[in-house]
Formats: structure tokens, C-alpha cells, sequence
């Protein structure tokens, strides 16, 4: 995986900050849409030790980031 990834949907709050943040600081994404695709439904709660809650993204690294605060993804992209 060479890029971010965000499991998220349009509907949500925290991914549109997310992706707001991401697109702002010049961050490479793949943004996959969870309600559009039921397989990548269930990799976003795999990745995400079976919590649902979302944006979940996966770093380049393997890290992953569940409903992360701008501090937080600012921190995580960053370091």
C-alpha cells in the first residue's frame, strides 16, 4: 500500500473532516465509500477490531486510525 486509505461515507461528519484535512494538507487517498461496498464494509470493521464506527484509515505503514481527531491524523500522517 503505497497511500492512505479512508473507509468511510458521505453521510458521515468525521469523513468529510477527515477527507477535508487530508485534501488541505496535500495528503494522497484512496477514499472507499463503506455504504456502496459490503466487502469493504467488512474490512473497515476487520481493521478495525470489529468496532464500526468510521472514518477508519489505514496508514502506508499498517497503522490504523479509527475516528481519529485532526491532531491525531495530523500526528499519525506526520510521524
Amino acid at each position: 500500500m503505497s497511500e492512505i486509505v479512508l473507509y468511510g461515507a458521505n453521510w458521515c461528519g468525521d469523513c468529510r473532516r477527515a477527507k477535508a484535512w487530508l485534501r488541505e494538507h496535500e495528503v494522497p487517498f484512496t477514499d472507499i465509500d463503506v455504504e456502496q461496498d459490503d466487502a469493504a464494509r467488512d474490512k473497515a470493521v476487520e481493521f478495525a477490531g470489529g468496532r464500526k464506527n468510521i472514518p477508519v484509515i489505514v496508514l502506508p505503514d499498517g497503522r490504523v486510525l479509527v475516528e481519529p481527531t485532526n491532531t491525531e491524523l495530523a500526528a499519525a500522517v506526520e510521524g
